[in-house]
């Protein structure tokens, strides 16, 4: 079930049904339902501040409600509170602030998204060219695609021995025109090659640096 369809939460709409999944989408607006109507095969406008509302949607019987209401801040937080309630047992929130988020997780949000704090960063670490791909987790755990250092160049993993210099691993080889190669301490770097590193984020940050 996702609740407001706004950009964010149209596109984990859209996403749900293309992977196969059976979605209801509800937002407030009926201009929008009725804008969506040819997209999204179950969609209905309803006010989920009312808690009798969701009682007759039968919410419980969802795995899992993402709430996107952005805009709207006393909406969101009545809805999620109608949520927890209830006993839904996976609830998604889509945060605009940090305040936003943590009123929501004391009220009983499992997960707190925050999508355009986390493009921003995204962006911001893209920009410089330094890397390819980049996601930070939340406990500040990162994920990083980037070009393989020179000095790495003909040398295996063990010998550039980036483990104990930079504090992060390297999860795969992805080389032009061949397959993901999954890292070992074997592995031979070519001239060309994307790292995909692990690690703390400025830990990855810092070897990116070094590319």
């Amino acid at each position: 079930m996702v609740i407001g369809l706004g950009r964010f939460g149209t596109a984990v709409a859209r996403a749900l049904v293309r992977l196969g999944h059976e979605v209801l989408a509800v937002d407030a607006s009926q201009e929008l339902v009725e804008e969506l109507a040819d997209e999204l095969p179950n969609l209905l406008r309803a006010d989920t501040t009312d808690a009798d509302v969701l009682k007759q949607l039968d919410v419980t019987g969802f795995d899992h409600v993402v709430v996107s209401i952005g805009q709207n801040l006393e909406a969101s937080v009545l809805t999620v509170l109608n949520l927890s309630q209830m006993g839904v047992r996976d609830i998604w929130v889509k945060a605009a602030t940090a305040q936003h988020g943590r009123i929501v997780e004391r009220l009983g949000a499992h997960h707190v998204v925050f999508p355009e704090a986390d493009m921003g960063s995204r962006v911001a670490h893209l920009v410089t060219g330094k890397m390819m791909d980049f996601i930070e987790f939340t406990d500040g755990f990162a994920l990083a695609k980037t070009r393989a250092p020179r000095e790495m160049h003909g040398r295996t993993l063990a010998e550039s021995n980036i483990r104990p210099r930079f504090e992060v691993t390297i999860v795969g080889i992805k080389r032009a025109h061949q397959d993901f190669i999954y890292a070992v301490p074997e592995s031979r770097v070519e001239p060309g090659d994307l790292l995909i590193v692990a690690g703390l984020t400025p830990k990855v940050e810092r070897f990116a640096g070094e590319t």
